[in-house]
Order: C-alpha cells, then structure tokens, then sequence
C-alpha cells in the first residue's frame, strides 16, 4: 500500500475532489453525504483519505470566497464556466491559498491534468492562464523568484 502522502495519493485525493465536487456543484447534496459515497464506492486504497477530506470540505466551506478571488483573473463570470472547469479552478484556488506547503507550480500543474482528462478539448490551457495569474496574486513571492528574467 502507497503511503498515504506521496504524490500519487494525492493526485488521486484530487481527483475524486474534483469528481465530488462535480457533484456537489450539480446536485448541492451535503458534502458530508457525497464524501460518505466516494469513501464507500471507490477504491481509496492508495489515496491520501485526509487530503480528500480537507479538499472537498475546505473548498465547499469557502466557495463565496474561491470565487471572489477567481473572478478577477477570468474572461466570463464564474456561473459561466463549465462545470468541470469550476470545480477545477476552485480547487487550485484553494491549494494556492490554504496549502502553502504544496508549490504553486504543482497546483497549477495538476489542475492542467485534471482539465486534460475532464475537461473539454482545450480546457486545459483556460486552466493553467487562470490558476497562473492568480498563483501570481495568493502567492507573489513565490511565483517571483522562479518566474524566468525576460
């Protein structure tokens, strides 16, 4: 069994946020319900359980404020964009905000991979512009330092 924090459990923690929160957006069931679902019906064996669980509940808890932070950095309102790219775009705004520990340059690169697989066709590309610019806001020193000299 994978150690519950390495990379590849929390990319699938991730994954199944996105897919709950998918839900969540489509259905507004309770959040506790859609986690209680996803613990029953899917294989979490190599998934970081603790992470899924701060993801989906850190980012319905604060949906007014991830989209007040998002909506500057978008070309439409945030009710606009597909449901996918919603759930995606909050859940990086969360990690760049809530989880210091976790480099801007990895949000944004797992938030391009989720819109790569549940995103439409070029999805992917809105993602990584959006979860860019705002990394350049939440996380302004960060993003500085390793951002190449022009």
């Amino acid at each position: 069994m994978n150690n519950p924090s390495t990379p590849n459990a929390r990319r699938r923690a991730r994954r199944f946020t996105l897919q709950a929160l998918y839900q969540w957006q489509l259905a507004g069931a309770a959040v506790s319900d859609i986690e209680a679902q996803f613990l029953a019906n899917q294989d979490f064996a190599s998934t970081d359980r603790q992470y899924f669980h701060e993801l989906l509940h850190g980012v319905t808890a604060r949906v007014s404020e991830l989209d007040g932070l998002l909506s500057p950095m978008l070309d439409r309102r945030v009710e606009e964009l597909s449901q996918v790219e919603k759930a995606i775009l909050r859940l990086g705004a969360y990690e760049l905000k809530e989880r210091l520990d976790v480099p801007y340059r990895v949000v944004i690169n797992e938030g391009i991979e989720l819109a790569k697989v549940f995103g439409a066709e070029e999805s992917f590309k809105y993602v990584n512009g959006v979860l860019d610019k705002l990394a350049r806001q939440v996380r302004y020193a960060e993003a500085a330092e390793k951002r190449p000299r022009d």
